[in-house]
């Protein structure tokens, strides 16, 4: 009995094309698209923000163009999704052109983040929230892919787990990884307050763990009191949160009572008092001066009081 063999047939667009035609199709071309085309990513992480590096990037588009291409892919309702080319498209629109230079690449949704926030985290200034929210939708998308990675760590046989992978990637370590992301529990107004440096990076991880009620009653305390949280009274808060013990007045108490104790302390820069002694002065000599006049002045004061 004679065995079938199994015939492929050669696909019809492969009869008509040549070896450099069907190249070509494989190949990824850089496409002018209207910027009416090009949609932002969706929950895009990172801001687009009209400052003096958007004025520096819109003035090179108009002198050179766009040297890089962005990335996107094909939406399902049409146009396309921007991956990575957020800034440059927007300064495309502050230079006043039509369109620009743009790689379309398909791929699905966890691929999509991988590239975006990749093309984007190690770019400078970056605010600690774009960091938070960028590592978060790549740790999921990691862990949505099943990824484990073929990586191993520096101890023996160890697969590195998603949280790894992003740590690895970004220069961090899974531990930073990890305290990046509690920032995205934040209420947006405590988050906006880390990115403008009103409130500390380890203290915001801390007040990460209080309840979304809790930390808008935080809020409140904190323009009462006209304080921020210290990593101690974070640290506080947080423990008093996690038995149930948080409340508006222990909020204000713990705020209040550090304010005490920095109202207590007075210090001056050496630089501030350098004007008024002598180049050749030490820092002891001119605290030994103050001491002296100060001493002088309080002796004038007791004898004006008798």
């Amino acid at each position: 009995m004679k065995r079938r063999t199994q015939i492929q047939l050669t696909p019809y667009e492969d009869l008509f094309s040549t070896e450099e035609q069907r190249q070509d199709l494989r190949r990824e071309k850089v496409m002018d698209i209207p910027l009416s085309e090009l949609h932002p990513f969706h929950d895009h992480p990172f801001k687009v923000l009209d400052d003096d590096r958007m004025a520096d990037t819109t003035r090179s588009v108009q002198e050179h163009g766009v040297l890089v291409p962005a990335i996107a892919r094909s939406r399902p309702d049409g146009g396309y999704e921007l991956i990575s080319g957020h800034r440059r498209k927007r300064a495309c629109e502050l230079a006043e052109l039509d369109t620009m230079p743009v790689i379309v690449r398909e791929m699905d949704d966890n691929a999509a983040v991988l590239v975006m926030v990749d093309s984007n985290i190690q770019r400078e200034n970056i605010l600690p929230s774009e960091r938070a929210f960028a590592y978060k939708m790549k740790l999921e998308a990691l862990r949505r892919q099943g990824k484990r990675s073929d990586l191993t760590s520096s101890q023996v046989g160890m697969k590195l787990q998603a949280l790894d992978i992003v740590g690895q990637e970004s220069g961090e370590s899974r531990n930073q990884v990890h305290r990046y992301i509690r920032l995205t529990y934040l209420i947006p107004q405590l988050l906006n307050m880390v990115d403008a440096k009103k409130i500390a990076f380890n203290p915001a991880v801390e007040l990460s763990y209080l309840k979304q009620e809790e930390q808008a009653q935080l809020l409140d305390a904190m323009e009462s009191e006209q304080a921020t949280p210290s990593l101690s009274q974070a640290q506080r808060l947080k423990r008093f949160s996690q038995e149930d013990k948080l409340s508006p007045a222990v909020m204000s108490a713990i705020l209040s009572e550090e304010k005490k104790v920095e109202r207590e302390q007075l210090s001056f820069s050496t630089e501030a008092l350098r004007k008024y002694f002598p180049k050749s002065y030490t820092p002891q000599q001119m605290e030994a001066v103050i001491f002296r006049l100060l001493d002088t002045w309080q002796r004038k004061r007791q004898q004006q009081e008798r």
